[in-house]
């Protein structure tokens, strides 16, 4: 059968590439700056003096990434068009003391991070990923990107009530995976096992955050293949396209009258509440040190963020075809349908009537369809970086992203042809 020719083959393979590479945070912020490198751009530390010269830059954050675009020309109160994403997903992460077991079985302690649907981790090959930190304070990124773990679904012989009740999981007795056998379980087996995984001396790893993910790689689904399998899609998939929107601005020949920037948070699944999360400090800072290494003043400042716009990027929900009810009887985004505008009166999501403006312009731009998603009334509606981005920095706000089925899942489904849709759409936001 013959490839669909609907959809950008080079950009959803890329993405599954992407996906596949970036079982944490830490490898996924690493992944955007090695695409970004390519286009030309260049790391900046913190610690350093910034200068207001034109070009690509970008910093790195523990699992967040600021990058941004100074065009030739740029004043200090120019605007800045941002995309906003975050990069963590929900899964089960490593406990300090992370060696335990029991019954002859070794065992890995985890605690639950965001919101899994738990059950989808049950019976499902996982690696272990995220960073170590050494005790010289540098720190390495590490992946076992193979069958490791396994958490155990208990049969139904041993619990007939699943029948009739459903599943009912305990987070801290029913989710700790197995890695393996043996009476005699240490302190260190798994640290020591991820040292000589590595390459790093044994007894340097002082620090780390690790955590578990499917080892199935991303896939294409369906008959005509128009459908992409694939794990945190919410959100690497808005983090995939904006670095490329990024990217094609930064290389193209029509230069932005704005400075685009990509804003990947870490920490969104559980409140945004941190150094790298949306909630806290590093956007702000980014934007302003770049007003003032152009020799901006405060005035300029003000101007510079009374201007600017930001696209809140986000996976949403597609109508799913066994619980229609639970979607707004009027509003049921599909998947292929194009990027969708996410509105919530309760201020959910950050979009109001002039931010729809803005992102029906971008849509007009590149030729792309986009469709509306409100929840249902009767239902509590999720929240983005979106409404924290418009709150902390004064900045105007839209909530938009990708319809999806099985978010929160190990493995989410998308259509195939979205993520090339909404990197077309932010690319055109950006080029302004």
């Amino acid at each position: 059968m013959s490839e669909p020719a609907r959809f950008d083959r080079g950009h959803t393979d890329d993405l599954m590439t992407f996906l596949a590479a970036s079982p944490s945070p830490y490898h996924a912020v690493a992944n955007a700056a090695e695409r970004l490198e390519k286009a030309g751009f260049k790391q900046v530390a913190e610690t350093d003096a910034w200068d207001g010269t034109r070009g690509g830059k970008y910093v790195l954050r523990g699992g967040a990434i600021v990058a941004w675009y100074v065009p030739e020309g740029a004043a200090p109160h120019t605007p800045f068009r941002i995309i906003g994403a975050h990069t963590d997903s929900p899964n089960l992460r490593v406990k300090p003391l992370p060696d335990s077991g029991a019954h002859g079985w070794r065992q890995v302690a985890v605690e639950i991070y965001g919101g899994p649907l738990l059950n989808s981790w049950l019976d499902r090959d996982l690696g272990l990923a995220g960073r170590l930190t050494l005790r010289d304070g540098s720190t390495r990124l590490v992946n076992v990107d193979r069958p490791l773990l396994r958490v155990p679904q208990l049969a139904i012989h041993l619990d007939r009530s699943v029948t009739a009740d459903g599943l009912k999981l305990d987070k801290q007795r029913h989710m700790q995976p197995v890695w393996g056998l043996g009476h005699d379980v240490r302190d260190g087996d798994l640290i020591a096992f991820l040292e000589e995984t590595a390459g790093i001396p044994a007894g340097e790893v002082t620090g780390w955050d690790l955590m578990t993910h499917s080892v199935e790689p991303p896939a294409y689904l369906g008959r005509d293949r128009e459908l992409l399998a694939g794990p945190r899609m919410d959100n690497l998939l808005s983090v995939h396209a904006g670095t490329a929107a990024l990217a094609a601005v930064a290389s193209g020949a029509a230069k932005p009258t704005s400075i685009p920037v990509l804003a990947a948070f870490d920490h969104e699944e559980n409140g945004s509440q941190s150094d790298t999360g949306a909630d806290g400090p590093l956007l702000g800072n980014v934007l302003e040190r770049s007003v003032y290494a152009r020799g901006g003043s405060y005035e300029d400042r003000a101007r510079a963020f009374a201007g600017t716009v930001c696209l809140s990027s986000d996976t949403g929900h597609a109508v799913h075809p066994n619980y229609a009810e639970r979607h707004d009887p009027t509003h049921h985004p599909r998947v292929n349908g194009g990027p969708i505008l996410k509105v919530n009166v309760n201020n959910r999501y950050a979009t109001d009537g002039s931010g729809r403006a803005e992102f029906t312009a971008a849509c007009e731009a590149a030729d792309v369809p986009f469709q509306s998603f409100v929840s249902n009334n009767s239902m509590p509606c999720g929240t983005t970086i979106g409404p924290i981005t418009a709150a902390r920095h004064g900045i105007r706000t839209v909530d938009i992203g990708v319809a999806i089925l099985s978010m929160h899942s190990a493995r989410e489904l998308c259509g195939a042809d979205d993520p090339f849709l909404l990197a077309n759409a932010l690319a055109a936001f950006l080029e302004a």
